[in-house]
């Protein structure tokens, strides 16, 4: 069994490698080719915690089969702790017999970045060049670096509710990616400043509340909800979903079950399933279309699933065997 730290996924997968692992994974989902189950949620309510179990299968010329435990204790920081710790095991699935342990933390950083990168290009215009990024927590860097990838940035803003925090991250960013890519990194005072000039928005925060208006958004801009995950998150503004000309989800019934940015505005009879153009993985599949011209408003909505991390995690396990990275617990 091969364990993999953080430093031993960064060394042999890369934000492209995940953007490619999840298309396939999402293109099985669409597909019907992945078993996932409900994810099962236990209450730790003595040490005000929460422990989450995702296990998948996706069937393929590569099968791929794990489970994603990830636990949420808020007051894991007092500890000298991440409040939201996470593990992934992978199985051989000819087999049955866990075969790598890793680090979970990191895969969902990644593969949750290469989920928006695969969405912004498949959806966003090629000649894409400012971007907006709200939000500066622990999945921001992965979702800098997924656009960063996919699309020829020459500005990226910076917002967050802690100007100081926006501040210090794009002086990481730039530390961090300068060398790579030809972009400034900006940190901004209010995302509604520069919300009708950008190409690309992306909001991966918690709020309960929209993080920039919507009827600023130009005509041909692309946006991700990253963040919100709950019935009652809800980071996207209605406004900006009414006057989209294609929505599209990375599953269906996840979000329309998590996803407040959706759930609430359906629920309030502000849209309804009509406005919605099917998943990512269909898209993939040509089995719907996406943007069809330059002009038109189109969003990406994740709550994440199981699939994308077994097949990620599978894809990392292969590479990292390869090349002989990891330690090996016998």
């Amino acid at each position: 069994m091969r364990y993999l730290t953080a430093a031993d996924i960064k060394k042999v997968f890369s934000m492209r490698q995940a953007i490619e692992a999840d298309r396939e994974a999402l293109s099985l989902y669409s597909a019907g080719r992945a078993d996932i189950p409900l994810r099962t949620n236990i209450d730790v309510p003595e040490h005000n915690g929460q422990s989450l179990y995702m296990p998948g299968y996706v069937s393929s010329s590569q099968p791929a089969l794990g489970i994603k435990i990830v636990s949420v204790y808020p007051d894991n920081p007092q500890k000298d702790l991440p409040s939201v710790p996470a593990t992934m095991i992978t199985l051989d699935a000819t087999t049955g017999v866990v075969n790598a342990v890793l680090d979970g933390t990191y895969l969902t950083q990644l593969r949750t970045g290469a989920i928006q990168g695969l969405a912004t290009e498949l959806l966003s215009r090629s000649n894409s060049s400012q971007a907006l990024l709200i939000g500066t927590g622990g999945q921001a860097m992965s979702q800098l670096l997924a656009m960063l990838t996919v699309r020829p940035l020459k500005k990226i803003y910076i917002y967050d509710l802690d100007q100081k925090r926006a501040t210090d991250f794009a002086q990481q960013a730039a530390k961090k990616f300068s060398r790579q890519f030809a972009a400034e990194f900006l940190p901004i005072a209010d995302p509604d400043q520069v919300v009708a000039q950008v190409d690309i928005i992306t909001t991966v925060t918690t709020s309960h509340r929209a993080t920039f208006d919507g009827q600023l958004v130009k005509s041909g801009t692309h946006i991700n909800g990253i963040g919100a995950y709950t019935p009652d998150m809800c980071e996207m503004p209605t406004e900006v979903l009414q006057k989209a000309d294609c929505i599209i989800f990375d599953t269906m019934d996840g979000v329309l079950a998590e996803a407040g940015d959706i759930i609430q505005p359906v629920e309030k009879r502000q849209l309804s399933k009509n406005n919605f153009t099917g998943e990512l993985g269909q898209l993939i599949n040509k089995k719907i279309l996406g943007r069809t011209s330059q002009n038109q408003i189109t969003v990406f909505k994740t709550v994440g699933t199981a699939a994308v991390d077994v097949v990620a995690a599978d894809r990392i396990v292969k590479a990292a065997q390869q090349a002989k990275v990891g330690t090996i617990l016998n």
